[in-house]
């Protein structure tokens, strides 16, 4: 169970592909979430809690169909742990807030930090910069 659900957070807005990928692990298909091609500038917060996560300015292409930057917004908003599902050891990425899946890192991102954190579409929300400015 999701810290979330242990909280008793109301996860009445998520759709249900956001409740698969953020509550139950799950992994959308490649090259099908809304935020693979993104490149508005802006946050990317957690779709659950609404923690900001990644910033636009470390996203990167990665080829993989997934949105992926290179490094979180600060170390402090996210938490890992080894995932050895489908036969493979990786490490799978989730909000510190909530605890919201968000997808996985892996060791083969660009420099400087050499990490390519894989990130489901579904699991985030982006605010873009021009909305920051506006409020």
């Amino acid at each position: 169970m999701s810290k979330a659900k242990k909280a008793g957070r109301d996860l009445s807005h998520l759709t249900a592909e956001q409740h698969y990928v953020t509550q139950q692990e799950g992994t959308e298909r490649a090259f099908s979430g809304q935020y693979w091609d993104e490149k508005r500038a802006g946050a990317y917060h957690c779709v659950v809690c609404e923690q900001p996560l990644f910033a636009s300015s470390h996203k990167f292409d990665s080829g993989t169909g997934w949105p992926s930057f290179w490094q979180p917004i600060e170390e402090s908003v996210l938490e890992s742990r080894e995932d050895r599902t489908l036969w493979m050891r990786r490490t799978e990425v989730h909000c510190a807030n909530c605890g919201a899946h968000q997808g996985h890192v892996f060791p083969d991102g660009p420099k400087p930090t050499g990490l390519r954190y894989c990130i489901n579409s579904a699991a985030l929300v982006l605010k873009p910069a021009e909305d920051a400015e506006e409020a």
